[in-house]
């Protein structure tokens, strides 16, 4: 069997599997937040922490819930850095320094498990499961929370109550995600993933010294990195080490893993609004994208453009056998169009032009389909620009699931758009124009510029991957990237949320023969274009400068 057939029945074997858990899931996330039944364990979460569940808030206050926990959290993890040397089962390993123990706590917290640091050699096991391993559950149940907000904005009228935050954080944490991870972690074992609290150890002598390696709660952590589109690796290797991820069969396990709560929530987005076929409108948008960039990945390195490649016979440079061309490809890909950032290879030795897709994919805004919650909020942000669009060409009051698309709207809608674009391309051209930044770059040119455009591509957009050629632990960018990484998340659900309070209080308008039909073909490719048009124009001329010169040059 050929590499590229053998890519193509992992990329069906993918699909198919979504395809089984897309209803019973979508329906049971669904439920969960439409319910106001409360478990007896999450009765006594709400009793610690003092909150009344059934207690609706509008959005400032959902809004001020959102980031006093961030801000805890944030508080809570670069705490538990500072003093590792200090506590039970730190490896031996000392104290984090404070800026990295910032870039990580912003890090986690913001759902982007950007690593400035090898995770073998720096954190012990308390730090990996109390601190790292906490965060890649709740983080991910905030992203969920707001998009279900946003969702109840869509579903709800003339009330501008949105829910409440902390039974949303709860119940997208116990009856979501965990179990989910349980079961993930266990697959992962099965498949050879490691799952203890060993010490470090040796495992043979080798040229200049020994090799040594650690144990670690490594399945249980790498279920909930890829489900809750986290990313963040118990090892520097991260997904390429056979540890986190031993063979083919767990690389397409795992490549499931990360896709499956951002497409099943489009079928929840369906069911609260009262519209199956919004959703399936939405997931055929993110499916376009998604399955368009993947094949045009591994096109990009089946093709191994350059006389190195053509030598070797493939463009197997930092990526794994075990997983080949196919598997590396499928993998970037939904790592980077979602806000996942694991890789099982090493996104700067990919060709020009698949570093560029890598890029792309984290500029569109992580929709295709995006993170866990960031995903379908991001999406349907994009539904919203779309039909004001339809609305300014037909010159009619733009409408979307019966809501109308006024001032207010549209700019919350364009604020959000707007975040992360300057975020990344005001850093980028910071750490160009400064000296010191310069340095960290492994290359120059064409693709040295790229290390730093996707370094702050992959902060800015929550993403955590990064082209690993860009040293990034130095002051400079341990500060800069984790500002970049905590606003390029708290700053959009900002307007998220403001935009769902406006949604909520309005009336709804009834459907006539002048309204656009959002749930047809024809409404689907106008919002791929003004996808792609939005980002073409934003972030072109940087691609130009980056990975489009390299490939051209290649």
């Amino acid at each position: 069997m050929s590499p590229q057939i053998a890519g193509l029945l992992q990329l069906t074997a993918v699909i198919a599997a979504l395809g089984l858990a897309y209803r019973p899931l979508g329906d049971h996330m669904a439920k969960v937040y439409s319910s106001a039944d409360h478990h007896r364990p999450e009765k006594w979460i709400y009793k610690t922490i003092g909150t009344d569940p059934a207690t609706e808030m509008r959005w400032p206050a959902y809004l001020r819930g959102v980031l006093a926990f961030s801000a805890v959290s944030v508080l809570f993890l670069y705490l538990m850095q500072r003093v590792q040397g200090s506590l039970p089962g730190s490896l031996g390993f000392s104290s984090i320094d404070a800026d990295q123990a910032f870039n990580t706590a912003a890090s986690f917290v913001a759902n982007t498990n950007w690593q400035s640091y090898a995770g073998e050699q720096a954190m012990g096991h308390v730090v990996q499961t109390g601190g790292l391993a906490v965060q890649n559950f709740v983080s991910a149940a905030v992203g969920m929370a707001v998009a279900v907000a946003l969702v109840r904005g869509f579903a709800r009228s003339r009330t501008g109550e949105l829910g409440n935050f902390w039974s949303d954080l709860v119940r997208g944490t116990v009856r979501i995600l965990l179990p989910i991870a349980v079961v993930g972690a266990l697959v992962l074992v099965a498949c050879g993933a490691i799952q203890n609290f060993a010490g470090i150890h040796e495992v043979g002598q080798f040229a200049g010294g020994t090799q040594q390696w650690n144990g670690g709660a490594v399945a249980s952590q790498e279920a909930i990195k890829e489900l809750g589109t986290n990313g963040g690796g118990y090892f520097n290797a991260n997904s390429a080490h056979p540890f986190e991820n031993p063979d083919g069969l767990s690389n397409l396990f795992e490549i499931f893993l990360i896709l499956l709560i951002p497409v099943s929530l489009t079928r929840t987005f369906g069911r609260m609004a009262g519209s199956l076929k919004q959703g399936y409108a939405l997931l055929g948008a993110m499916a376009v994208i998604w399955l368009g960039f993947s094949l045009l990945m591994m096109w990009t390195e089946f093709a191994h453009r350059g006389p190195a490649f053509e030598i070797a016979g493939e463009a197997m440079e930092g990526k794994e056998t075990r997983f080949g061309i196919a598997g590396s490809s499928l993998f970037a890909v939904a790592t980077t169009l979602t806000s996942t950032g694991a890789v099982n290879s090493f996104h700067s030795s990919y060709t020009g032009f698949g570093g560029g897709i890598t890029m792309l994919g984290m500029q569109l805004g992580e929709i295709a389909p995006g993170g866990v919650g960031s995903g379908l909020y991001g999406m349907l942000i994009m539904a919203i620009i779309a039909v004001f669009i339809a609305g300014l060409m037909v010159g009619r009051t733009p409408e979307y699931l019966g809501k109308k698309i006024g001032t207010r709207q549209i700019t919350f809608a364009a604020c959000y758009l707007l975040v992360t674009p300057s975020l990344v391309l005001g850093f980028t051209a910071l750490a160009m124009a400064l000296p010191t930044p310069g340095a960290s770059m492994t290359h120059t040119g064409a693709h040295g510029f790229s290390e730093i455009l996707y370094a702050y591509t992959s902060g800015a957009n929550n993403n955590g991957s990064a082209f690993a050629g860009l040293d990034a632990d130095t002051p400079w960018f341990n500060t800069t990237i984790g500002i970049a990484m905590l606003l390029g998340r708290l700053l959009p659900m900002v307007f998220v949320l403001a935009l769902a309070g406006s949604l909520a209080e309005q009336k709804p308008v009834p459907e006539t023969s002048g309204t656009l039909r959002t749930d047809k073909p024809l409404y689907v490719g106008l919002l791929l274009g003004t996808i792609l048009v939005i980002t073409g124009l934003t972030y072109f001329p940087a691609l130009a400068l980056g990975p489009l010169a390299e490939g051209l040059a290649s």
